[in-house]
C-alpha cells in the first residue's frame, strides 16, 4: 500500500504542529519540509475542517493543533486523508467489473492485510510520533533557525 502525497503531507503538518506546540505559519512548515506552500494550503484547510488544526486569520493569527496530540489517532488521519479507500477494484461495489469477484480469495487476503495496516496505525497517536529522542531530533531538524 502506498499513501498519497496528501496523506503524507497531512501527517507531516500534524507532526510539525505537535512539535511546535504553539501557533505557526504555513511558510514555516513549507520551509521546514521544503514543500510547496500551494500544496500545504489544501492540506491545512482540510485538516482544519476535520478539527485536527485550528486556523486564525489576521494579526496574531496562524495555525495550531485543534485538539490534543494524544487524541489524534494516526489510523483515523490516514483513513480520512486517503482519496481512494479501495486498494483494488473489487472492493468498490459500484464500479467492480472483475469477472472472478465472489470466487477469488485475493480480495479476502487484501482485506485482511488492509485491516492489519489500519489496526497498527490505530495503536499510535500523534503524541507517540513526536515523543522521546526521536521527537527531540525532529524538533531540532524542523524548528531550528536556518
Amino acid at each position: 500500500m502506498r499513501l498519497s502525497l496528501f496523506s503524507d503531507y497531512s501527517l507531516r503538518v500534524l507532526m510539525f504542529a505537535a512539535l511546535k506546540g504553539e501557533i505557526f505559519s504555513l511558510s514555516e512548515v513549507a520551509e521546514a519540509y521544503d514543500i510547496s506552500r500551494h500544496h500545504l494550503v489544501k492540506v491545512v484547510n482540510f485538516l482544519a475542517k476535520l478539527g485536527y488544526l485550528e486556523t486564525r486569520r489576521g494579526r496574531g493569527g496562524g495555525i495550531a493543533l485543534g485538539m490534543p496530540a494524544e487524541n489524534i489517532r494516526i489510523g483515523m488521519v490516514v483513513r480520512r486523508t486517503e482519496d481512494t479507500p479501495f486498494i483494488v477494484e473489487c472492493f468498490d461495489k459500484q464500479h467492480n467489473t472483475c469477472p472472478i469477484n465472489g470466487s477469488c480469495r485475493l480480495k479476502g487476503a487484501l482485506a485482511q492485510a488492509l485491516n492489519a495496516f489500519y489496526e497498527t496505525l490505530d495503536r499510535h497517536t500523534l503524541r507517540d510520533l513526536v515523543a522521546g529522542s526521536a521527537g527531540k531530533d525532529m524538533r531540532e531538524t524542523l524548528l531550528s533557525q536556518k
